[in-house]
């Protein structure tokens, strides 16, 4: 692979952009200015810098976020900035997208990626992916509220009732809850029809992967081959 399309791979800009940036001496490639931007370079083993940071090369980006709560999971926002401005203009550039979404005033984990194919299996309704989330609740959680999550709720549009794979109760107002689809304001919504409200929400994990606890809010990192492993044993059957 040659320098310059690497770059340009990454997110780093146009061909034009990225040829001249190699050519101003303004990329190393595994520590070394580079300034030909026809070298030719190994993907396996290419760790790019630019400004000062490092960039080891990844064919797909796969990313995860501690979401904020004031931020919308949008490029084109209407009234709240967007997720994607957490980001560095190299990933964005490349074009990664929010892998599900979580709601403007809504926290907690959330993945980004460029590669479709995973993007669909995770929120593909047929892959039954799980979803954990935490919600703090306006009015007590009763024991008949966790029955009816549990058992299924009717949410208007909806053919069928709609039941939690998991809820628990973690405090007087606060409950857990793991669904496998990903409607639009399900978890406000199942908890609206049990007569209860939520007024914050938290997702914890997704499949067999959680939030790090090490990762502040706002804050973004590379996901590592391990945990997307932990990923896949979400969808075994989509391997197949």
């Amino acid at each position: 692979m040659k320098l310059y399309h690497a770059l340009q791979s990454q997110g780093f800009g146009t061909r034009k952009i990225c040829v001249a940036r190699v050519r101003a001496g303004e990329v190393a490639v595994n520590g070394e200015v580079c300034d030909d931007p026809e070298a030719k370079v190994d993907p396996a083993q290419l760790e790019l810098t630019l400004d000062g940071v490092a960039w080891p090369y990844r064919e797909k980006a796969y990313v995860l976020m501690y979401k904020p709560a004031g931020y919308e999971c949008s490029h084109h926002t209407s009234h709240h900035p967007s997720v994607f401005s957490l980001l560095p203009a190299p990933l964005v550039q490349r074009g990664v997208q929010c892998v599900g979404r979580l709601d403007q005033d809504s926290t907690g984990l959330l993945l980004f990626s460029d590669d479709g194919q995973f993007i669909h299996r995770m929120t593909s309704p047929k892959k039954d992916v799980a979803k954990v989330y935490r919600a703090a609740c306006a009015d007590p959680v009763s024991d008949a509220m966790l029955e009816a999550l549990r058992s299924g709720v009717q949410l208007n549009d909806e053919p069928a009732p709609i039941a939690a794979l998991a809820c628990e109760k973690l405090d007087e107002t606060t409950l857990r809850l793991t669904l496998a689809e990903g409607k639009y304001h399900q978890v406000k919504r199942m908890v609206g029809a049990t007569g209860n409200r939520v007024v914050s929400l938290h997702r914890e994990a997704i499949g067999q992967f959680a939030l790090p606890e090490s990762l502040l809010p706002g804050a973004w990192r590379w996901l590592e081959t391990d945990e997307l492993k932990h990923l896949e044993q979400s969808w075994p059957s989509a391997m197949s």
